[in-house]
């Protein structure tokens, strides 16, 4: 049950943004600091919307600024949203990791860009072919703006949720602050309304619920056993019980350095230096001259 790393999360792994849910919570506030302000909605969709037309035409900003749109306006219980929101996603960081949940924030993210650019592609193909019209500058211009303010982080927001529901599907929430019920109960009504949406709502609604469907459906089901806690805990005890048992491997000890003590008068060695040589003194020497194995017999003599 040992966890494996995939080749990209080797790779780039340490790239990878810790408490990204805190970044997106400072970025939804951000946003919400310019929506009450003069400018309101207005600058922010004009200026910092996902318009696929305006990003094809220089305003590159746009594919990064539209994180900062809220996914509603604000009142009293946005504090609790953004809170939830923040708990939730912090806590599937823990249980998932840092690169599984980036991959999965950032999945839904280039998924909601993909839609806004098929989206162009669709108005493209069905005014030009289907209905034979000229496609000008001013129409694609036109729905490209129509069609982001559907390109909301609404849904980057609910399917953190959908993430918590499959990860902890039966941890209670307390629905309007007084009903108990279970994440998974939660989870299967959201899909259900996302289902029905996605079938009764126009084509706008169509793409971007498209993109969010598609990227909790590729994440969730393909990793929905992995992540479980009672997979992550056993996971985890495989690990310590590997590491418990594993043979332990000691550093070989370095002999302490031997204190010179004698030193020839000829070639200067040591017992330090060489410790296979006898050092003597020798009685012919005027004064204190010590000599290794090798000159004691063969010196000159100190007259």
């Amino acid at each position: 049950m040992n966890y494996r790393k995939s080749k990209f999360e080797k790779k780039f792994g340490r790239y990878a943004i810790k408490n990204l849910s805190l970044y997106l919570v400072i970025g939804f506030a951000i946003g919400y600091v310019l929506q009450l302000t003069d400018a309101g909605d207005s600058f922010l969709y004009t200026w910092l919307s996902l318009d696929a037309w305006k990003i094809l035409h220089g305003q590159i900003w746009r594919l990064f600024t539209w994180v900062l749109i809220p996914p509603s306006s604000f009142d009293f219980f946005t504090l609790l949203m953004l809170y939830f929101y923040w708990s939730v996603g912090t806590m599937l960081e823990r249980v998932w990791g840092t690169w599984k949940y980036n991959t999965y924030i950032f999945g839904g993210i280039l998924c909601t860009i993909a839609a806004a650019f098929l989206y162009l592609i669709y108005v493209y193909v069905w005014f030009g072919l289907v209905w034979g019209g000229d496609v000008t500058a001013e129409v694609m211009s036109y729905y490209s703006l129509y069609a982001s303010y559907y390109m909301s982080t609404y849904y980057i927001t609910l399917s953190i949720f959908l993430g918590y529901a499959v990860t902890f599907p039966d941890m209670q929430v307390m629905l309007f602050f007084v009903i108990p019920v279970k994440t998974k109960v939660l989870g299967v009504i959201y899909l259900l309304l996302l289902g029905y949406y996605f079938i009764q709502g126009d084509i706008f609604s169509k793409f971007v619920i498209g993109a969010a469907l598609v990227n909790m459906g590729i994440f969730l089901l393909r990793n929905r056993t992995s992540f479980h806690p009672q997979q992550v805990y056993k996971r985890q005890a495989a690990r310590a019980k590997t590491r418990a048992h594993a043979p332990t491997v000691k550093k070989e000890e370095k002999a302490p350095k031997m204190k010179a003590v004698h030193k020839c008068a000829i070639c200067g060695q040591t017992e330090a230096s060489n410790p296979n040589l006898e050092f003597r003194y020798c009685s012919k020497c005027r004064g204190n001259y010590e000599y290794c194995s090798e000159h004691l017999f063969t010196h000159e003599h100190v007259k």
